[in-house]
C-alpha cells in the first residue's frame, strides 16, 4: 500500500470512529434506556411497585369499629333570621336477622345490586376505579360498587366522595369478605341501607311502604325496595314525577329478570307477576302545617345540587333557608283568609277537593322567601308548591310573546309581532300555516274581532296566541319556554298548537321563577330555598348561583313587563292593583277548570298562587263549585290571595315602579277595531 492509500484507510477509519463515539454520547445513551428490554424491565419494576404499595395498604388499613351512631344525628333547619324551624333525624331504624328475611326478597336485592355477590371477592376493580376517577374529575357520584363495598361505605365509614375514602372501601371490603360470612354482609348491608321515607334498613322500610313486617313481604314488594335504593326520593312512587316512575319500573322489571336468569325465579311466575304499589307516606312527627312541605322543598334541593341521600339522612347539618318567617306568615295568613275560611267540606264535595300552592321569590336575588304547600304536611303529602302536574293555563301566554320578542318574529303578513300587532281575535278561528288543525275557543266563546296583542293579553283570547305561537314557531316557543325555566320533561309539553293554551304540566315554583326572569330584566332567575349547608365536621354543600345569564335580551323582557301590567290595570288581573307599586301579571285557567292561576310582580317580589281540584287517589277535578260558586278563575282566589300576600308583605316598602329601557314601555295602544261583542274581561 502507498502512502496515498495510507492515508486514505486512515481518514476512513477516523470517520469510522467519530461515527461509533457519536452513537456512544448523548444519543447512543438515550436509546441505551429504551431498549425494548429495558422497557419490559421498567414495567416489570411499576408493577412491583403497584403490588408493594398495595400489599402495605392492605396491611397498614384496619378494619374500623362500626359507627352506625353516625347516623342517628339531628339535622337542624333554620329561617332566614336563624330561628330554628325543626330537628329532624331521629333514626328510623330496627335491626333484623337474616333468617326473617325471605330468600326470595334476599335474591331480588342481590339480583339487581350485585348479581355475582356470592362469588365475588367483595370489590369491583372496575366499577371503584371508574368511580375514583370520576372523582378526581370533578364528575360527580357513579356506581359500580359490590354489596360488601356499599355495606362498608354505610357501616364502616361514610358517603363522602373523595379518593382517600374511595381506596379505603376498597382494602376494608376486601378484609371483611374474607373475615365475614357472605350472609353477615348481606344482613348487614340490608339492616343499613336508607330506602326513603326516614326508613333506614328493610324492617323499617317494609313498614313504611307495605304497613308489614319484612318477613311478609313477597318477590314483587321486596324487588321494589331493591329498586329504591338507587335513588329513593325519586323513585318513591307516591311522589315520584314520570321519570321517576319509568326508572323505578325498570329497576323492579330489572331485578326479578336477574333473578330468572340466575335460577331463583321461575319465569312463568315472573311472567305473572303485577308492579306492587306502595302505601301513602305517613309524615314525620314534627313536620306538621308548612313545616314539612319547607322542609322536603330544602332536601329536595340538596339532592339536586349532589348531596346524596345517604349523607343527608346521615344526618349532622344545619340548613339554613331563604324563607322570610314574616312573609311565610303573611302568605298563610293570605290562603286562610281569602280560600280556607270560605270553605266548607261537609258540606261541598269540592270544597274538599280543592288545593292551594304558591310560591314568592326575590327576583334580584331568586330567593324563596316565602312558600305555601298545602292546608298541612300531615294530611297531604304532596307538596303544591313544586308538584308539576297541573296545567298553568294562560300563564303560559306571556312566553309566547317573549318568543316572538326575543328573536324578532313577524306575522304570515310579514308585520313585526309586538304589542301594537293586529290579530284576528274571533272565536274558534282555525290557526293558519299549522301542519295540525287547531281552532281554539275563546272564554264564553267571546268574538273579538280584529285585536291588538295587548288587548288580546288583557282579555287572554286563544284564538290570538295559537296563531302567534304558530307565527314564531312552535319549537322556538317551546325552547323559550325552556330557557327561562319550565320542565321540557313536564307532561303533555308537546310541540303543537295546544301548546299555546297552556296544557303541559307546571309547578308555582317554576311559574315564580320564569316570571322573576322577566321582572329581572331577562336575567335567569332559578328559585332557590336552601342559604346554605354545613355539616358539624367542616363540610358544606355549594348553592349554585341562583342568578343566571341573560335568557331575555333586556328590551323584550321589559316590554312584556309593559304589556304584563295592562293586564293588572285594564284586563282580568284587575284586583291585584296596588296603589304603591306598579304591579304586572296574568291570570289562567285551564279549559276543564281543574286549575287556576295568578303569577304576577312588583319590581321587588314575584308570587305565583296556583289552585288545583285534586279527588279521590290524586285524580284530577274541576273547582267548579268551590266555596259555593260556580267556574273558579285565575282572577278570582289566586289573585285575591295573591293581593292580600303581597299587600302585607310589601306593608311599609316604598312605593315602587317598574325601571323598563326606553321603548319597551307603551305610550297609548292605537284603537283597536270594533269588536263583534264587547264583553268586560273575562277571568282565565
Amino acid at each position: 500500500m502507498g502512502r496515498a492509500e495510507a492515508r486514505k484507510a486512515q481518514k476512513k477509519g477516523a470517520r469510522r470512529a467519530k461515527g461509533r463515539a457519536g452513537r456512544n454520547g448523548k444519543k447512543g445513551g438515550i436509546r441505551r434506556f429504551f431498549t425494548w428490554k429495558k422497557l419490559l424491565a421498567y414495567f416489570v419494576a411499576v408493577c412491583a411497585l403497584i403490588v408493594g404499595g398495595a400489599i402495605a395498604l392492605y396491611w397498614y388499613v384496619d378494619v374500623p369499629k362500626g359507627n352506625p351512631a353516625a347516623m342517628e344525628q339531628s339535622n337542624v333547619y333554620k329561617l332566614s333570621n336563624g330561628e330554628v324551624l325543626a330537628r329532624k333525624g331521629a333514626t328510623n331504624r330496627e335491626s333484623v336477622p337474616l333468617s326473617k328475611i325471605p330468600l326470595d326478597v334476599q335474591h331480588a336485592f342481590v339480583a339487581v345490586e350485585n348479581k355475582n355477590f356470592y362469588d365475588d371477592d367483595g370489590i369491583d376493580i372496575k366499577g371503584t376505579t371508574r368511580g375514583i376517577l370520576n372523582t378526581v374529575m370533578g364528575r360527580g357520584k357513579q356506581g359500580g360498587s359490590t354489596i360488601t363495598q356499599q355495606y362498608v361505605k354505610n357501616y364502616y365509614l361514610g358517603q363522602e366522595q373523595t379518593v382517600t375514602r374511595k381506596v379505603k372501601e376498597l382494602i376494608i371490603s376486601l378484609k371483611v369478605d374474607r373475615e365475614k360470612d357472605k350472609n353477615e354482609i348481606l344482613a348487614g348491608y340490608l339492616n343499613t341501607s336508607f330506602y326513603g321515607r326516614n326508613a333506614y334498613g328493610i324492617q323499617a322500610a317494609a313498614r313504611a311502604y307495605y304497613g308489614k313486617d319484612v318477613d311478609k313481604l313477597s318477590i314483587e314488594e321486596g324487588a321494589y325496595l331493591a329498586a329504591l335504593l338507587q335513588a329513593p326520593s325519586q323513585y318513591d312512587w307516591a311522589v315520584a314525577g314520570p321519570v321517576g316512575k319509568k326508572l323505578a319500573l325498570g329497576r323492579w322489571n330489572d331485578s326479578l329478570n336477574k333473578m330468572v336468569e340466575k335460577g331463583w325465579l321461575d319465569k312463568g311466575k315472573r311472567d305473572a307477576m303485577k308492579f306492587p304499589t306502595p302505601i301513602k307516606p305517613k309524615p314525620e312527627p314534627g313536620l306538621s302545617g308548612q313545616t314539612g312541605y319547607l322542609v322536603k322543598a330544602a332536601n329536595d334541593e340538596l339532592l339536586r345540587s349532589g348531596m346524596s341521600e345517604q349523607e343527608l339522612a346521615g344526618g349532622g347539618w344545619t340548613i339554613t333557608l331563604n324563607i322570610d318567617p314574616k312573609k311565610q306568615a303573611a302568605l298563610k295568613a293570605a290562603v286562610k283568609g281569602e280560600v280556607l275560611d270560605k270553605l266548607d267540606p261537609e258540606k261541598r264535595k269540592a270544597d274538599r277537593d280543592a288545593q292551594v300552592g304558591a310560591a314568592s321569590v326575590d327576583p334580584k336575588t331568586g330567593k324563596v322567601l316565602a312558600l305555601y304547600g298545602g292546608s298541612d304536611f300531615f294530611k297531604h303529602y304532596i307538596n303544591n308548591a313544586t308538584r308539576e302536574d297541573f296545567q298553568p293555563a294562560s300563564t303560559f301566554k306571556p312566553i309566547i310573546l317573549a318568543a316572538a320578542l326575543k328573536d324578532g318574529a313577524k306575522t304570515q303578513d310579514g308585520l313585526p309581532i309586538n304589542a301594537n300587532t293586529i290579530y284576528d281575535g274571533t272565536s274558534k278561528r282555525p290557526v293558519k300555516g299549522s301542519t295540525t288543525a287547531f281552532a281554539p275557543p275563546n272564554e264564553d266563546d267571546v268574538n273579538y274581532g280584529p285585536v291588538n296583542v295587548q288587548k288580546a293579553m288583557n282579555n287572554s283570547v286563544n284564538s290570538v296566541f295559537a296563531q302567534m305561537a304558530v307565527d314564531v314557531g312552535l319549537g322556538k316557543v317551546k325552547q323559550t319556554a325552556i330557557d327561562l325555566g319550565m320542565n321540557p320533561k313536564a307532561g303533555g309539553f308537546d310541540v303543537r298548537p295546544a301548546m299555546s293554551l297552556g296544557v303541559m304540566g307546571a309547578s308555582p315554583m317554576e311559574m315564580a321563577g320564569i316570571y322573576a326572569t322577566v321582572d329581572n330584566h331577562g336575567k335567569k332567575v332559578t328559585p332557590t330555598i336552601v342559604k346554605s349547608a354545613t355539616n358539624n365536621i367542616g363540610g358544606k354543600v355549594e348553592i349554585k348561583d341562583p342568578i343566571g345569564e341573560q335568557v331575555l335580551p333586556r328590551e323584550a323582557a321589559d316590554s312584556l313587563t309593559s304589556v304584563l301590567t295592562g293586564v293588572v290595570d285594564e284586563g282580568t288581573g284587575s284586583k291585584v292593583k296596588n296603589a304603591d307599586h306598579q304591579v304586572a301579571g296574568k291570570t289562567g285557567t285551564s279549559d276543564d277548570n281543574k286549575s287556576a292561576w295568578f303569577t304576577g310582580y312588583t319590581p321587588d317580589l314575584v308570587t305565583s298562587v296556583g289552585m288545583f281540584g285534586e279527588g279521590e287517589g290524586g285524580k284530577q277535578v274541576p273547582l267548579k263549585g268551590t266555596a259555593g260558586k260556580g267556574r273558579i278563575n285565575g282572577g278570582d282566589f289566586p289573585a285575591e290571595i295573591w293581593a292580600a300576600y303581597t299587600n302585607k308583605a310589601l306593608s311599609g316598602a316604598s312605593p315602587s315602579k317598574f325601571d323598563l329601557v326606553e321603548g319597551s314601555e307603551l305610550e297609548s295602544p292605537p284603537p283597536t277595531q270594533t269588536q263583534t261583542q264587547t264583553p268586560p274581561p273575562t277571568q282565565t
